[in-house]
């Protein structure tokens, strides 16, 4: 291997952390408070915490074609436009272009949900945080499906303290088994109709639990942060801190030490291979705008570059010790993608409030969690899903879709409309390993990468799960008095629910999966990989407290490990 000696000794750290996402910015965080200097990638550019928040305080109706897309514009985001509700003139900076970055669906659709810029998707998550139980970690085992976790719920019990401590987050203790409780600052408070359901679900069906959802959102200031202030405009970036972001809480963390270079407009090609010292050396980088390559060479590799491109990346990475990808032996690199499938549930109207105070914006909503395959009772499907949702009263909206003008439409936007309420199911996902992603060579993307290729699909057991979502929502509600209840299941594709991951799965035998019970791959013990990629099954709940959790316990590991001279 030809190594520009002048390039290490200037291009050389202790630690190389790929992404700056929730997980990447976790990663940084415990390595330079660690003591290692770090060098930090991000893809896209820099944003930088408040200042670059560039329509954060601007109505829809100030903005640009009522904060429309033009229809110019919509065919650059064909793909991120499948969510529905993601890209507008006031967030359109922070998506990929499809046109830039494309891809092939040559089985099945896939929505591959991107963001790129320093601190990822942290920007524009959706802030719901929900620890995993043993009842998750032990789910594959028990059943017989794909393989065993390599870790258990008191392996990351003090992590997910650790992070929950630093970040925020506002909940109620439920004590409940399959939904463990954490560190709550005060909850959000439900509004009458929400308090109504949540005792009469309770009263009508035994076990099943409705709280306030579990979000990272400060009710009070916390760590140098401003409390919410329920403005509505998450999605935009927050100028208080008031949610977690990469921006607002663990780069500038990072940044404190002192130990941290951030390096923005930097795609990583691939990871360099030692074959003489058999051990991975540093990354290969395009420069975004220069689209010239460089090198960057480091102890400790960490990817968190999100999960598709990640294995993009490890894919990439061939060398004569791994000719089919980077730590491949076990040919499972690709395989196992899943998400979480959703868009299923029911919504319903509530009389009798009437006359009841409404508290207005909250972001957030209820929680209706887990309660299907947890007893004895179990069902025609393996695992479960939770509702998220909540209730909410007709606005001023009402008045315009009417037609409305003059008095009358005064009069019919300051009064507030009917109560109704909507749930909205979020179910786990199988681990099936044709469920997967691979690269095309042939195309390639706007930075000469290739290009990913997936084939996925929902199956039976998913199919399943989806008529009790829509069943059992409905049920509920008619139970707890609610009138023209309407259950749903609109359409679903792959990767649409924006929690994709398990494509470079944990496991305790090489020759099943990529990482072992540190995240390490197993045969390049000084690579870590612990965004989505690295999970071995998907739970129903929203992943991203996990991958913080598992972040930080992998990285107070390398740091003991390099200390140690092991790395």
């Amino acid at each position: 291997m030809n190594i520009n000696t002048k390039a290490v000794q200037e291009n050389s750290y202790d630690a190389i952390v790929v992404g700056t996402g929730i997980s990447g910015g976790w990663a940084a965080k415990e390595l330079t408070e660690g003591g290692l200097k770090t060098l930090v990638l991000e893809r896209g550019r820099n944003v930088k915490h408040v200042t670059d928040y560039p329509t954060m305080n601007k109505h829809s109706w100030e903005l640009p074609y009522r904060d429309q897309l033009t229809a110019r514009e919509r065919k650059d985001y064909r793909i991120q436009l499948r969510t529905g509700y993601t890209v507008k003139q006031s967030t359109k900076h922070w998506w990929v272009k499809d046109t830039e970055q494309p891809y092939t669906e040559a089985k099945g659709a896939f929505d591959w949900i991107r963001g790129y810029h320093v601190g990822g998707k942290s920007l524009v998550w959706g802030r719901q945080v929900y620890r995993w139980s043993d009842i998750d970690f032990t789910a594959n085992t028990k059943e017989g499906i794909a393989i065993d976790w390599p870790i258990r719920y008191k392996d990351i019990e003090k992590w997910y303290d650790h992070v929950e401590n630093f970040i925020g987050i506002t909940g109620m203790k439920e004590g409940l088994p399959q939904l463990p409780d954490g560190k709550f600052l005060p909850a959000m408070e439900m509004n009458c109709v929400e308090k109504d359901f949540r005792e009469n679900l309770s009263k009508n069906f035994i076990g099943r639990v409705y709280t306030i959802g579990r979000v990272a959102h400060l009710t009070k200031p916390h760590n140098g942060r401003g409390q919410c202030q329920s403005r509505d405009l998450c999605i935009r970036g927050c100028p208080y801190g008031g949610y977690f972001s990469s921006n607002a809480s663990t780069l500038p963390a990072a940044e404190a030490t002192k130990n941290m270079k951030l390096r923005a407009n930097s795609i990583v090609h691939s990871i360099i291979y030692d074959d003489e010292k058999n051990k991975a050396i540093g990354v290969r980088v395009i420069d975004s705008e220069t689209l010239e390559m460089k090198e960057y060479f480091s102890k400790i590799i960490f990817l968190n570059a999100s999960t598709i491109n990640s294995t993009l990346i490890m894919m990439n990475s061939k060398s004569k010790r791994f000719p089919n990808g980077f730590g491949n032996d076990s040919e499972q690199l690709g395989h196992n993608l899943m998400d979480h499938h959703f868009k299923a549930g029911a919504r319903a109207k509530m009389d009798g409030h009437e006359n009841s105070y409404y508290h207005g914006r909250r972001p957030n909503s209820g929680y209706l969690v887990r309660f299907r395959n947890i007893d004895k009772n179990k069902m025609s499907f393996l695992r479960g899903y939770g509702y998220q949702g909540g209730a909410s009263r007709n606005g001023w909206w009402r008045a315009a879709e009417e037609g409305l003008t003059g008095e009358d439409l005064i009069n019919t936007a300051i009064k507030p409309g009917e109560w109704g309420m909507n749930l909205s199911a979020f179910g786990e996902i199988l681990p099936y390993h044709d469920n997967k992603m691979y690269l095309d060579y042939e195309k390639l993307d706007k930075w000469g990468m290739p290009t990913v290729v997936f084939e996925t699909k929902i199956k039976e057991n998913e199919l399943k799960m989806r008529v009790d979502m829509k069943d059992s929502a409905a049920e509920m509600l008619e139970s707890c008095g609610f009138k023209d209840v309407t259950p749903y299941d609109n359409f679903y594709s792959m990767g649409n629910g924006i929690h994709e991951m398990g494509t470079a799965r944990m496991g305790k035998d090489p020759k099943t999966s990529i990482l072992n019970k540190w995240n390490q791959v197993h045969s390049a013990k000084n690579v870590f990989v612990t965004d989505g990629a690295c999970m071995t099954s998907a739970s129903c709940v929203n992943p991203s407290i996990t991958y913080m959790a598992i972040t930080a316990r992998a990285a107070n590991y390398a740091i003991n490990e390099f200390k140690k001279g092991n790395l």
